[in-house]
């Protein structure tokens, strides 16, 4: 038995790249190195020549959970480029208890053991330039993904994303349909594992085997702007739309629920860059039923030296009401302009 799940493989939409985060995830329609395999695989028909490759690390929740992305793309021919990307989210060196209580009834705390509960993921991406109408790209996902509970479940998933980009003149858009075919999990459960954790009757059972993934559409819209020889600016609007019931986003209705966000990068010599953006916004009541309006900001700074970006985000990834913020680094390079020197 399989159904939508509002928050399956949640894991997927955190986001990679300092640079994307502290834009608050406005890069559908600006990603255009190896990231843009997981914002829009569209943006990969960017990448020339050479390869590029990214890495990010990042800790949440009190460093409790850990975050690590690494990406590779490489250009297949003048028209077209592949991309692997691999995620992992995992909660390490969590105590298993349930075996704390020997056959006797005693306490014995070196029958305490330790387990991990990880989501992974691999993504292969495709993208080609159009050949029939300049500036427009394509592309889609392939992924892969694995989800284990220690020695109690796991599970095995499959999906798709397909992406588009157009280019006109410094205006640039993107969309990304996400879980196009709807991406499942089919779980497996190590029942007598899980009837030992249970034993007490306090909780039910799993009985589902299967859930789903809701697709969800990311839409983007940027221009970029020359100020002057030294300075650069590039702003852009995205939108978050999902399917999957009702959300306390700004705008929810019967069709679906819209979160949108905004980013703005100034640059200058193209070495140092500001970022800046705010997203996640959500409606708050209080006690009295007043309605307010709580928006999380986001900050960035880059530097780009010869093919090698390093970046830093100040964000985090929950709700806009007071979770704690992350320091978010990331780091990429790309082998074609290092090279030009």
């Amino acid at each position: 038995m399989g159904q939508g799940r509002k928050y399956s493989n949640e894991f997927l939409n955190i986001g990679v790249d300092a640079r994307a985060l502290g834009l608050s995830k406005a890069v559908v329609a600006s990603a255009q190195d190896v990231t843009a395999a997981y914002w829009n695989p569209a943006g990969l028909t960017a990448i020339k020549e050479g390869w590029q490759a990214a890495a990010m690390h990042a800790e949440y929740f009190a460093s409790i959970a850990q975050y690590d992305y690494a990406g590779f793309a490489t250009p297949i021919d003048a028209t077209s480029t592949a991309a692997v990307t691999v995620i992992r989210f995992g909660v390490d060196d969590i105590l298993d208890t349930t075996e704390l209580i020997d056959e006797n009834g005693n306490v014995d705390y070196d029958r305490i053991t330790r387990f991990s509960a990880a989501d992974y993921a691999l993504l292969a991406s495709y993208a080609r330039a159009s050949q029939k109408i300049e500036g427009l790209s394509y592309g889609a996902n392939a992924k892969l993904i694995y989800r284990q509970i220690g020695d109690y479940a796991n599970a095995i998933g499959f999906g798709f994303d397909v992406g588009v980009q157009y280019s006109l003149g410094k205006w640039r858009l993107g969309a990304n349909l996400r879980d196009v075919t709807s991406t499942f999990n089919a779980w497996s459960y190590n029942d007598e594992k899980i009837a030992e954790a249970f034993s007490d009757g306090r909780n039910e059972l799993p009985t589902e085997n299967l859930e789903l993934t809701i697709p969800r559409l990311l839409l983007g819209g940027g221009r970029s702007f020359q100020l002057n020889d030294k300075y650069s600016l590039h702003a852009e609007l995205a939108a978050d739309i999902t399917f999957d019931g009702q959300r306390n986003t700004l705008v929810t209705a019967h069709f679906g629920n819209i979160d949108p966000a905004i980013g703005v990068e100034l640059g200058y010599r193209n070495f140092v860059f500001l970022r800046a953006g705010a997203g996640n916004t959500q409606r708050q009541r209080d006690f009295n039923n007043n309605l307010s309006y709580a928006v999380q900001p986001n900050l960035g700074i880059g530097f780009l030296y010869r093919g090698i970006s390093i970046d830093y985000a100040l964000t985090n990834i929950g709700s806009a009401t007071g979770a704690l913020y992350s320091n978010i680094f990331s780091v990429k390079f790309d082998f074609a302009r290092f090279k030009r020197g």
